[in-house]
């Protein structure tokens, strides 16, 4: 497991608890944004 997928967990972890918890309103969708991003770049073999 390497740091993109830590990466990839962490943002997906806090995106289930901002929106289970309703934090930082239509923002914390931006964490679900910014995972789905660099797991598509990972995929891909973008280096990030």
């Amino acid at each position: 497991m390497g740091l993109l997928d830590i990466v990839i967990i962490i943002l997906v972890i806090a995106w289930l608890g901002g929106f289970s918890l309703h934090i930082g309103g239509g923002l914390i969708h931006l964490l679900l944004v910014i995972a789905v991003i660099v797991l598509v770049a990972r995929l891909l073999g973008v280096n990030v």
